[in-house]
C-alpha cells in the first residue's frame, strides 16, 4: 500500500479519523494534487458535456431495452449499479432544455385554442383578455408561445406526477408497490420520452431535413402533428407493455389490456398537464 493509503487523515466533511483516500463514514474523497491538475479538470468537463460515464450509458440502455427494470431495481433497494431515475431525468431534461427541436411537452396557443378538448374554454379566456387589454391575437400569440416554451421545460415534473396517477389506479392491487414507486416508473417513462421522442427524434429529423434539402424535396407532407402523435403512441405503448411485466409482473391478456388502458391514462394526464400549462402561462404573460 502507498503512504497515501496508510496515512491517517481527518475528513473535512464529517470530522471522522480514517486511513486511505475515502472516508469510511461519509464517503468523502481526499482531494490530492493530481485531482487539481488541468488534465483532471478537462476530464471532468468531458464527462459533464458528453456524459462519457459508463454508468450513464448503461442506465440509458436499460431504459430503452428493458423498460421498467431500472424502476424495479430502484424500488427494490438496488440503487448503486445504475444512475437513479430522477438523476437521469434531470440530465436528459437539461439536454432537452439546451437543444430543443421538438417541443414534446409544450403546446402552442393555437393548439390550446383549437385542437384540445378544453379549446372552447381557452378561446373564451383569450378573447376576453384581448378585448380587455386591446391586444392583437398575433402579438399575444408570439408572447404566449415564447413563455409557454420556457415554462414547459420547467413543468415537466408536473406531468410526471400526473402520469403516476393512472399507473397507481391500474395496479392498485400490487401491494408491494407504493405511490412513490409509481412515480419512479413515471420518471423513467419521462426519461424514455425525452430521449426517444425529443432528443433522438430531433436528431433524426435534422438528418432527414438535410437529405430532403439536397434533393430539393419537402418533408412537411410526411411529418405533421398526426405523424408525431402516431410515433408517440407506438413508442409509449412499447414502454408500458414491457414495463407492465418488468415492473408490475403483469402477465397474460391483462398485460395487453392494462397497457392499452395505460396509454389512455397517460393521454388524460397529458391533457391535464396541458391545461395546467395554459393557465400558468396565461397568468404570467
Amino acid at each position: 500500500m502507498s503512504p497515501a493509503e496508510t496515512e491517517e487523515r481527518t475528513c473535512k466533511n464529517c470530522g471522522n479519523r480514517f486511513q486511505g483516500i475515502y472516508c469510511n463514514l461519509c464517503g468523502e474523497k481526499i482531494i490530492e494534487p493530481k485531482d487539481r491538475s488541468f488534465r483532471a479538470f478537462l476530464s471532468n468537463i468531458l464527462i459533464a458535456i458528453t456524459f462519457a460515464d459508463n454508468k450513464f450509458v448503461k442506465t440509458l440502455w436499460l431504459i430503452l431495452s428493458r423498460p421498467g427494470y431500472l424502476s424495479a431495481q430502484y424500488a427494490d433497494g438496488i440503487r448503486v449499479k445504475h444512475v437513479r431515475p430522477l438523476q437521469m431525468f434531470f440530465i436528459l431534461n437539461l439536454i432537452y432544455f439546451l437543444f430543443p427541436v421538438l417541443q414534446l411537452f409544450n403546446s402552442s396557443l393555437r393548439t390550446q385554442m383549437y385542437y384540445l378538448a378544453h379549446g372552447a374554454w381557452v378561446r373564451k379566456l383569450v378573447i376576453n383578455r384581448l378585448i380587455e387589454e386591446n391586444l392583437s391575437l398575433q402579438g399575444f400569440e408570439l408572447i404566449y408561445n415564447a413563455k409557454s416554451a420556457s415554462l414547459a421545460k420547467l413543468l415537466v415534473v408536473v406531468y410526471v406526477v400526473l402520469a403516476a396517477i393512472p399507473l397507481a389506479l391500474l395496479f392498485i392491487r400490487k401491494r408491494n408497490r407504493y405511490f412513490t414507486d409509481h412515480v419512479t416508473l413515471s420518471v423513467e417513462l419521462a426519461c424514455f420520452n425525452l430521449f426517444v421522442n425529443a432528443i433522438l427524434l430531433s436528431a433524426v429529423l435534422w438528418v432527414v431535413s438535410r437529405v430532403f434539402q439536397v434533393g430539393h424535396l419537402s418533408w412537411n407532407n410526411y411529418l405533421n402533428d398526426n405523424t408525431l402523435t402516431i410515433i408517440f403512441i407506438l413508442t409509449n405503448l412499447y414502454f408500458v407493455y414491457r414495463a407492465a411485466f418488468t415492473f408490475y409482473n403483469q402477465r397474460g391478456w391483462k398485460r395487453v389490456a392494462k397497457a392499452v388502458a395505460m396509454i389512455i391514462g397517460l393521454f388524460l394526464a397529458l391533457e391535464a398537464y396541458r391545461l395546467i400549462l395554459f393557465f400558468i402561462t396565461f397568468w404570467s404573460v
